[in-house]
């Protein structure tokens, strides 16, 4: 099955997914619970768009917790490239719709040096996708953002997927410079990827 076959299949369940926000709840919970969470500084939660895994209630729950809570945002780099901006989030009020209208921070605000983050900073990178399989591979839109911050993310940083179980496929269609998940939870089950050490 090709990447376009997979993710027309995924798209579909995840659309598809029932009771969207109490699954979602039930993911971050699980995430919430892990010790590399609750022993990390600084994490990256994305904001959810569409069907994605609903994480907007959690983030807003997690800028009261001691963590310094970084978001993403579309952006590109010197040369043009796509790349994923880094913004350290204080509060949900920050956020305005942007890029597929996904909260992100407003533009004229994106080179404030106290708001940027590196992704070398990062202790638990949460990561959205289209599917996933339960060896950590994982498929995206397509764009690539998510294959650039991730190649420059610390080797001990955890990369943590969130998809509902429906999204899970037998094996992903994974490609040479893909990256596999450390974790991929859902609202059944957490399971170890291969991770770096897989690619």
């Amino acid at each position: 099955m090709t990447k376009a076959e997979q993710r027309q299949m995924a798209y579909a369940a995840r659309n598809a997914q029932a009771d969207k926000d109490a699954v979602s709840a039930e993911i971050c919970r699980r995430v919430l619970e892990q010790s590399w969470y609750q022993a990390a500084r600084t994490v990256m939660w994305y904001l959810h768009c569409r069907s994605e895994v609903r994480t907007l209630a959690t983030v807003a729950a997690e800028l009261a917790g001691g963590k310094r809570i970084v978001v993403p945002y579309c952006t590109v780099d010197a040369e043009g490239q796509k790349q994923l901006g880094l913004w350290h989030l204080q509060a949900i009020g920050e956020l305005q719709p942007g890029m597929w209208n996904i909260l992100e921070p407003p533009r004229e605000r994106w080179l404030e040096p106290a708001k940027q983050v590196r992704a070398e900073e990062l202790d638990v990178v949460i990561v959205p996708g289209v599917a996933f399989d339960r060896q950590g591979g994982r498929l995206g839109n397509g764009a690539g953002y998510y294959d650039r911050l991730l190649q420059n993310v610390r080797p001990d940083a955890v990369l943590a997927a969130v998809c509902y179980e429906a999204q899970l496929l037998p094996q992903v269609a994974m490609e040479r410079h893909d990256i596999y998940m450390d974790r991929v939870i859902t609202e059944q089950a957490i399971y170890p990827g291969k991770g770096r050490a897989g690619c």
